[in-house]
């Protein structure tokens, strides 16, 4: 019942930001602002960096790292993260609405409580990574699980246990 509540929590809050767009905050560095259509950011180096908050719909993040970032509560509606690296990073509460994960590390990161509805998860690594109440499509976690091992460093929760998978 309680995974029930935060699935229709995660879906009306989806639907709000889909409908109401806010206008995004800039982060620390000035390559981050939020055009009308794709803005691409390609190449950029945030690991590390403490990025909370922000809002990077609608963008094309290809071979960005965001390596051990502090990305708790971003929002990444509709965008690409093709060929990534969010390795470590802590994207606890964050919202992946229709967004592509495609060749993306996302070993040791953690997703606790983020609604990635509608995401796909092609060609990823997930090794250690912590899902512990995330929201994600059945299907996709399927196809994660068969390729789940490991534990986060930081949680100490094993990949599988946190997708629910069946042993």
């Amino acid at each position: 019942m309680m995974k029930l509540w935060r699935v229709l929590t995660c879906l009306i809050l989806a639907s709000a930001l889909l409908l109401y767009s806010l206008p995004a905050a800039a982060a620390k560095s000035s390559s981050i602002n939020r055009v009308a259509g794709y803005k691409e950011i390609t190449n950029q180096d945030f690991s590390g960096q403490s990025l909370i908050a922000q809002d990077f719909s609608k963008v094309k993040l290809e071979k960005v790292n965001f390596s051990n970032a502090d990305l708790r509560g971003v929002v990444f509606n509709g965008a690409l993260l093709q060929d990534t690296n969010l390795h470590g990073a802590d994207f606890t509460n964050g919202i992946a609405y229709l967004v592509d994960f495609r060749n993306t590390d996302l070993s040791d990161a953690i997703f606790t409580d983020a609604m990635m509805l509608y995401s796909t998860f092609e060609n990823v690594d997930i090794t250690g990574a912590d899902f512990t109440n995330a929201v994600l499509d059945g299907l996709e976690v399927k196809k994660l699980c068969v390729k789940a091992s490991g534990v986060n460093s930081k949680t100490g929760v094993s990949t599988r246990e946190s997708l629910g998978c069946s042993e």
